[in-house]
């Protein structure tokens, strides 16, 4: 019979562990969704402000990767932006009915 020998356990490393690996970016999603925030539906301009601002506060402290900050500033900046120009046709749109409702007050035979 033969008898099988047991590989020596590998050295530990005496090196301290390394840091956390970053985690990615996610600067193309919001900056699509900072789009459509313009274009379609303000909701994903809100959703594109959280997370911009979350994602920079995290690269900032050094645990996302940084290479993705210009696309999440600019997606940020597009949520920012699409809400504004919602906001002001909401505005716009009450404006309106209002200024409907009281010409058509003042037209109403008696």
């Amino acid at each position: 019979m033969e008898e099988k020998t047991e590989p020596a356990a590998a050295p530990t490393p005496t090196q301290p562990p390394t840091e956390q690996p970053l985690k990615p970016h996610r600067g193309a999603v919001i900056l699509v969704l900072g789009i459509l925030g313009i274009v379609c539906c303000f909701i994903f301009g809100i959703i594109a402000w959280v997370m911009g601002n979350n994602d920079l506060k995290e690269m900032a402290a050094g645990k996302m990767d940084p290479t993705g900050r210009g696309l999440t500033q600019a997606g940020k900046i597009c949520g920012i932006v699409g809400i504004a120009i919602q906001a002001v046709v909401l505005v716009l749109q009450l404006l309106g009915a209002g200024l409907l409702s009281l010409i058509g007050i003042s037209q109403m035979p008696q």
